[in-house]
């Protein structure tokens, strides 16, 4: 059993490679960091000779800037968009039998506040959602072509591989400062936003979990479990025995882009996943690590 992780070098890549190779898998890796192959995704070529030499039976494709900042619009289509056609045409032409997985995202569904069902509308609301949205559509059409196609929607998944631009690890990371003696103060906007917390470990078990069924082509990867900045904050600071209280300022005219993000999983639970670290145990696993 052979599968090739596009964006290994990520949080998702770690840990579904930790995950394979439990499986007795074979991963060929493949990032524009680490000791891994250089193929480019945005290269058609390059992805076509990767998947003819390997001929795998999964191809993951985790690879993307994580950012929604309008500045990365065209490193992320090439990477998420324009990846996802090479990909699966790549797999169409020299690996008909490979299944292949791509990444969606939470953001890219209208969000009214309530736990988001796959079939939300679509909304293209910055250039990160623009990429995302294509690469489904581009999975369907495949996927009517015969291509074994996958597309799990991630909802927020946290683990110490995250870094400080990340809200979670910010936290996290200022609240280990602290408890050694920094007298710094944690800056939040809207501490009151809503999401969810899960593991990235926990997460790509529901993504192995979807690949290996052939019932359902697209889910939410989600535990459904919703928590605000300030419980995140609370729980972290207890850890430490400290009164979050008088170690944070909140912002001044902060607006959040949303004030709650959360799945409705009722899919991916179907096919009998569920998370197994809860929230207290991330945030112990975060300020330990």
């Amino acid at each position: 059993m052979k599968a090739i992780i596009f964006g290994i070098n990520g949080q998702d890549g770690y840990y579904l490679n930790q995950l394979l190779q439990q499986q007795c898998c074979e991963v060929i890796g493949v990032s524009r960091s680490g000791n891994y192959l250089r193929t480019n995704i945005a290269l058609y070529d390059e992805v076509s000779d990767l998947i003819k030499t390997y001929t795998p039976d999964y191809i993951f494709h985790f690879a993307a800037n994580s950012t929604t900042q309008h500045a990365a619009l065209f490193e992320n289509h090439s990477a998420i968009a324009t990846g996802t056609l090479n990909i699966l045409e790549a797999v169409r032409n020299c690996s008909p039998f490979s299944k292949v997985f791509i990444s969606g995202s939470a953001l890219q569904f209208k969000n009214d506040g309530t736990p988001v069902k796959e079939t939300n509308p679509f909304e293209a609301r910055d250039a990160y959602s623009i990429s995302r949205i294509q690469s489904v559509y581009a999975a369907r059409y495949f996927h009517s072509l015969g291509v074994q196609a996958y597309v799990g929607y991630f909802f927020n998944h946290d683990s110490p591989l995250r870094t400080e631009r990340h809200i979670t690890k910010k936290i996290t990371e200022t609240v280990k400062r602290i408890q050694q003696g920094s007298s710094e103060k944690l800056k939040i906007g809207d501490a009151s936003v809503i999401k969810e917390w899960s593991f990235a470990g926990d997460i790509v078990k529901a993504v192995w979990t979807l690949v290996n069924q052939n019932e359902i082509w697209e889910a939410n990867i989600g535990s459904g479990l919703g928590y605000s900045i300030e419980e995140w904050i609370e729980v972290c600071f207890s850890i430490i025995h400290k009164n979050w209280k008088n170690h944070v300022l909140q912002k001044p005219d902060f607006i959040a882009d949303y004030h709650s993000l959360v799945s409705d999983p009722s899919l991916i639970y179907s096919l009998g996943w569920k998370p197994e670290i809860s929230f207290e145990d991330l945030a112990r696993m975060m300020i330990s690590t």
